[in-house]
């Protein structure tokens, strides 16, 4: 644990660097591509089936009493369009998760290495198939825990918390996979990823606090203002891939930090699978 925050500090000078800003570009045209196409075909689609969900439970004639003793009576008439982002977002989150693995991490990992750990050996313990893998499986288990808490937004700072929460076991799963994987043996993956396991999760949650924040204003801003929609989308998707390349920095550092670490407790020792 007590190398967490020195790794926050090396990560945040490496993340104003001129090559790390560059390294967005990629994923974010890769994420631009992608959610144009979904938007200009299933935005409206999707809003009408949430619509249509809501219509056909009565929930609109349920909620609407509830809504008028809260004050919220004008809230009533954001519900649908707040609902339809909602599910949307954990999507956007997840694509850019996706594309910034494969444009970013390798980049992120060649940039540490080199110029903090240039002597540590490479052993490939992990693979493409690998990182693929344990993307879809996070990715599948965020979005399902994500759906099931979509009704805490009512109640915003506990959203706030659990957001964070979710975005941090997220990323300690995947950015410590992809983070080791050039470096460590598969036997070294497995032990530092149990043994850091706190730590790792610390560090994606924090970096979830953060990455609450773009979500949130895209939210709120397009709320207020439909034709502010595609421009807050843009801005709130290059946030979060450059919150997503801190984060990667962030896991890099600290990864790399406890493999050089295990290698000096155990230089001659053969780890063999459980």
């Amino acid at each position: 644990m007590r190398a967490v925050f020195p790794s926050y500090r090396r990560a945040l000078r490496a993340q104003f660097s001129r090559k790390m800003l560059l390294l967005s570009v990629a994923p974010l045209l890769m994420s631009v591509v992608l959610w144009g196409v979904a938007l200009t075909f299933g935005a409206q689609p999707l809003v009408d089936t949430v619509q249509a969900i809501f219509t056909e439970h009565g929930w609109f004639a349920s909620g609407s009493s509830w809504m008028r003793s809260m004050g919220l009576g004008m809230v009533q008439t954001l519900v649908v369009p707040l609902v339809a982002l909602l599910l949307l977002l954990p999507l956007m989150i997840c694509t850019s998760l996706l594309f910034m693995g494969l444009a970013a991490m390798p980049a992120i990992g060649r940039h540490v290495g080199t110029h903090a750990y240039p002597e540590l050996e490479k052993k490939h313990g992990g693979s493409l198939l690998g990182s693929v893998l344990v993307n879809l499986s996070a990715v599948v288990v965020f979005i399902v825990l994500w759906l099931v808490t979509l009704p805490l937004y009512f109640f915003a700072p506990l959203a706030l918390l659990v957001h964070a929460l979710l975005w941090g076991a997220l990323t300690a799963r995947v950015m410590s996979y992809d983070a080791l994987a050039d470096y460590a043996s598969a036997d070294e993956l497995r032990i530092l990823r149990q043994r850091h396991r706190r730590a790792l999760l610390l560090i994606g949650t924090i970096s979830g606090a953060a990455g609450a924040l773009p979500g949130m204003a895209w939210i709120g801003g397009a709320l207020i203002s439909v034709v502010l929609f595609p421009v807050l989308a843009l801005l709130s998707l290059w946030l979060y891939l450059v919150i997503f390349i801190f984060t990667g920095l962030w896991f890099q550092y600290y990864c790399l930090h406890a493999l050089a670490a295990l290698r000096v407790e155990n230089p001659d020792v053969v780890f063999m699978r459980k």
